[in-house]
């Protein structure tokens, strides 16, 4: 027999019915997500439509339980009406539902509060002027209550919207344009985050070729076509969002001509900076002569921003001392009679602008733990400078759960109170580890060092020394009050859950 023979008809047959059945397998996979596609391009105006129900919802209910208090004047009645009529609409105008805030970040919640408090600032000055009785408790309260509601009912939301993103729902379907490395390294960014509100359909590369690939990591990202043709694949794959990943080429004018072309399509054009670790509060666009400029605001190392900082952390360390205290003197005996030693630890830290102090823990370790360091130094699980053993034998009995909440760090209150430590901030680093720093790792001491911060929500100890380094970094130039709140409200989550602690 020839080696070009021909088959047998049956064998035939059975091929072509595979072949059928791997065509059709194809075909009902593209279908299934053209029509996921379909309905992700349509979620931001659902998810909103919910929120905007929800709003006035929560601001009723606040405006309601203010009528129980008041006397119950037509004029008082009144006030409360307005106002729950007035804040979703402020909601609203502020961009506190915009697709583009929603589920990641705090911008959201930024937004939120601002609009919410401007609100009441003109409600009470129109209170004052047309000399209203609405007394000053009751209007506190429904603040109070109304803002508390809405952020709770906000994050609610928002986990509900990660929960689906994460089983591939309510996502907006996805290319992304540019040379091989900058595609992957918007990839990458886009899979790392929590909440990121795209899917990725493939990428789009100069020269590029349907039926190739693109490795990112252990992936193999499909590549969908060349440069020229990204309207048409735009069409093809039903994308609502073409992701430009760094310089293509025609530049400037292939950027406009495409942005006009998509118009057709609904599908939105997203430049992906290459300024990284940058928040959207210092990233301002100034227009000159039809040219958007990007400036980027130096981030600032004092100021009011910081005095606000410092009143938090003196209120809130101190309320939490008072509140805690029978939670520590517990703590205390428990510490003393599980083993010989102190009750306290207190280890040298390096603070702000370089300058040492005395870091207080409960003691978790067996006494004179730091002189056994050097003979488990081949134990050493950590990157860079850090020290980590999982299983460390210094640990003691009590110290061992302590650390798996966090409750071992409850003294630092009294760093925060002495004014070396924040609520929130860069980790504290021990002196040895200074020692060690490459140049730019040392901003992490323009500012105080904080009990919580990035590094503890993202991992505690189970993460690299280069992404705490990067969390850390980030957080020096772009921290917020509002972003300390939200750090405070993941912590507790994260030590609840126990992730990444010993």
């Amino acid at each position: 027999m020839s080696v070009g023979a021909e088959q047998h008809p049956a064998a035939r047959t059975a091929a072509f019915r595979g072949g059928m059945r791997v065509l059709s397998d194809l075909h009902g996979r593209s279908q299934t997500r053209i029509a996921r596609s379909l309905r992700a391009q349509a979620w931001p105006r659902r998810y909103a439509g919910y929120l905007r129900v929800a709003d006035a919802l929560v601001v009723l209910a606040a405006a309601a339980s203010g009528i129980a208090f008041i006397d119950g004047t037509p004029r008082s009645v009144a006030s409360m009406a307005v106002l729950a009529a007035v804040w979703p609409v402020a909601l609203g105008v502020y961009g506190s539902r915009d697709h583009s805030v929603l589920g990641i970040g705090v911008e959201e919640y930024r937004r939120l509060v601002a609009a919410s408090v401007h609100l009441f600032a003109a409600v009470a000055i129109g209170v004052v002027i047309l000399d209203g009785s609405l007394p000053a408790r009751v209007f506190v309260a429904v603040f109070g209550a109304g803002i508390m509601g809405l952020l709770a009912m906000r994050w609610t939301s928002r986990r509900w919207l990660n929960r689906r993103r994460q089983e591939g729902l309510y996502l907006t379907p996805a290319v992304v344009v540019g040379e091989p490395e900058d595609v992957r390294y918007v990839v990458r960014r886009i899979a790392a985050s929590e909440g990121a509100p795209y899917d990725v359909l493939g990428a789009i590369l100069p020269g590029g070729r349907r039926g190739q690939s693109l490795a990112v990591d252990d992936e193999r990202l499909p590549v969908l076509s060349s440069t020229d043709d990204v309207v048409r694949t735009v069409a093809l794959k039903r994308a609502g969002a073409v992701i430009i990943a760094g310089p293509v080429p025609g530049g400037s004018q292939y950027l406009r001509e495409l942005g006009w072309n998509l118009e057709a399509h609904d599908a939105e054009l997203v430049l992906a900076s290459s300024l990284t670790n940058v928040a959207g509060p210092r990233i301002h666009w100034r227009p000159v002569q039809g040219l958007p400029l990007m400036e980027v605001d130096l981030p600032h190392y004092s100021g009011a921003k910081h005095v606000v900082k410092r009143a938090m952390d003196l209120v809130l360390a101190a309320a939490a001392l008072v509140v805690l205290a029978p939670v520590l003197g517990v703590l205390a005996l428990i510490v003393r009679l599980d083993s010989p030693g102190p009750v306290f630890f207190r280890q040298e830290r390096i603070g702000k602008g370089g300058e040492p102090f005395a870091m207080l823990k409960f003691r978790s370790m067996v006494r004179d733990a730091e002189a056994g360091l050097s003979v488990l130094a081949s134990l050493n699980e950590g990157a860079g400078v850090l020290f980590k053993v999982k299983d460390d034998p210094r640990i003691t009995r009590c110290g061992r759960w302590m650390r798996r909440f966090s409750l071992d760090e409850l003294p630092q209150f009294i760093n925060v109170l002495k004014g070396q430590m924040s609520l929130v901030g860069p980790r504290p680093p021990l002196a040895k580890e200074v020692g060690e720093y490459e140049r730019y790792t040392r901003r992490r001491m323009l500012i105080k060092p904080g009990i919580t911060g990035l590094w503890q929500i993202s991992g505690r100890s189970d993460l690299p020394w280069d992404d705490a380094v990067r969390l850390d970094l980030y957080y020096v130039e772009n921290w917020s009050i509002t972003g300390d709140l939200m750090i405070l409200w993941r912590t507790l989550r994260a030590v609840f859950s126990s992730t990444g602690a010993y």
